[in-house]
């Protein structure tokens, strides 16, 4: 397994508005809303973690994306060893 360390950050947001936020609004355009137009918004939780390969391995095959993406096997092994 290797040696190198990840990160993973979870955020929760708490989104409030006058009228209902369209389904499949974008964070960052909801984020924006927050910031220069009518949407209130707060952090209410935020948790940051280091991981070990075989953990970001899973967390990124978790997320639709592939271990490959780090360089990782899907044992969180480096890829090129």
């Amino acid at each position: 397994m290797t040696d190198r360390k990840f990160h993973s950050r979870i955020i929760t947001i708490e989104f409030l508005s006058e009228e209902p936020i369209p389904d499949g609004m974008r964070v960052e355009n909801m984020v924006n809303e927050a910031i220069n137009g009518d949407y209130s918004m707060r952090i209410v939780n935020d948790v940051e973690s280091e991981l070990n390969g075989k953990e970001a391995a899973d967390a990124l095959l978790v997320q639709g994306s592939d271990p490959g993406f780090f360089g990782l096997t899907e044992k969180g092994e480096d890829a090129d060893e």
